[in-house]
């Protein structure tokens, strides 16, 4: 059931940043229409912008900002950028939120309104897997990101995390489950159990944020949201919360021994590695294992960040862009004493979601580089790092929501979209 497909899907081939064709109209970051409403359209990579230029060529929200240093947004595109081959392997699937492969070579696959599949080589879905818990899928909830255990294949073990309903209404949870297949395309998760869950409660639809990313050590991160509204999204500043914040937990759901709050001095959470997020649904490691997050800004200001232990990364004091309504976020400011800066920033926004760190001989050009998921940007947004910095931004245009990408055992990109309540994954290979 393959299928070729280009820009107009009419063709195969795609030349990353360096196609011309009309803006795309204006679209929403995430599952509400609250989310990302920008004022102008971003760059999707059809834009005809001659390599070592920037691929982003729209004013920002927020013209009155600077960056803190040269190319902490608006990175050159390299001079080398593929062209790409984009394959459907598999359609008609329900709206996804997450995909991992199995050690086969299928797929598993985690869809918003709380079911699971399992996604043969040919494309086709198994049925549902029993035992997943029930989750609040209204608005951005549902069940959110996959990750599996990495003894998976003698365990049969996976992680996953989801907007859990609770007295006073739900929060980011993160549960646990053995896998066991019926031999029909189908299965069940055995052994379920929440083993962490996000503080404090709150009855709302936003936000969730979710990426799971387990450690080399065996240990697990996830990037968390604050809950969008205000007030509560200052709770990212309060280290008594886990909204806003990024956790680093055992398996088990305990605090890794050396977190820097791990003496819960002043009411600080052990679990909480880094604070002042905003929503946190991409997150990789890199070559070095150390943790990169792509996390959605409002109106403008998506960030690039390598958190560290016990840092502040602002929000929502400081940012690089603006509410909504246009109005400044709090006094207006990007940079504050005490708080990070992102490596960098987008405005107008991407829309992240799914990450995954490139290193492949499929696409030579791209190793060392991560590969982001964009909803607003509808395609690959292709980050190249030069030490802890940005060197170069490429764009390959898909033309759909993209809301998980994972590199493939065979080298290829892997790239779930999400439209009109259904997804589909495409294959992106190198055409040289």
């Amino acid at each position: 059931m393959t299928k070729r497909l280009s820009l107009l899907l009419a063709g195969t081939i795609i030349s990353a940043g360096a196609l011309m064709a009309p803006a795309i109209a204006q679209s929403t970051g995430d599952t509400s229409p609250l989310d990302h409403v920008d004022g102008e359209p971003p760059a999707t990579g059809e834009e005809a912008t001659a390599a070592g230029e920037p691929v982003e060529t729209e004013p920002a929200n927020a013209p009155d900002q600077e960056p803190a240093f040269p190319e902490q947004t608006r990175a050159p595109q390299p001079a080398e950028m593929p062209e790409v081959i984009v394959e459907t392997v598999a359609e008609d699937l329900p709206q996804l939120w997450s995909m991992e492969f199995l050690p086969d070579g299928r797929m598993l696959v985690a869809a918003k309104e709380g079911v699971m599949h399992i996604v043969s080589a040919e494309g086709e879905a198994g049925a549902e897997i029993e035992g997943v818990p029930e989750v609040d899928d209204a608005e951005q909830g549902g069940l959110l990101d996959l990750a599996l255990a990495p003894d998976f294949e003698t365990s049969g073990r996976i992680f996953f995390t989801f907007s859990e309903p609770v007295d006073g209404g739900n929060h980011t949870s993160l549960g646990t489950g053995v896998l066991s297949e019926d031999g029909d395309g189908g299965g069940t998760l055995s052994d379920v159990e929440v083993v962490w869950q996000q503080s404090p409660v709150y009855d709302g639809h936003k936000h969730f944020g979710s990426r799971i990313v387990f450690t080399p050590e065996g240990n697990i991160f996830i990037g968390l949201g604050e809950r969008s509204d205000d007030p509560i999204r200052e709770m990212s500043q309060d280290l008594g919360a886990t909204l806003g914040k990024v956790i680093h937990i055992t398996p088990e759901g305990e605090p890794v021994e050396g977190n820097p709050f791990a003496d819960g001095a002043q009411g600080a959470l052990p679990e909480i590695w880094s604070y002042g997020h905003r929503n946190i649904q991409s997150a990789a490691l890199d070559g070095d294992g150390n943790l990169w997050t792509v996390e959605h800004g409002p109106r403008g200001g998506d960030e690039l960040n390598m958190p560290e232990a016990g840092l502040n990364y602002g929000w929502p004091v400081i940012t690089y862009g603006v509410e909504y309504s246009g109005q400044p976020v709090e006094e207006g400011i990007t940079a504050q004493d005490g708080m990070e800066q992102p490596v960098y920033y987008w405005d107008p926004v991407i829309g992240p979601s799914g990450m995954a760190f490139y290193e492949g001989e499929e696409f030579p050009t791209w190793d060392g580089a991560f590969l982001i998921g964009g909803l607003v940007s509808t395609g690959l947004v292709v980050v190249h790092l030069d030490g802890n910095r940005v060197a170069f931004e490429e764009r390959v245009p898909l033309e759909e929501r993209i809301r998980d990408v994972k590199v493939g055992p065979d080298g290829a990109v892997y790239a779930v979209t999400e439209e009109d309540g259904s997804s589909r994954i495409l294959r992106v290979s190198n055409a040289g």
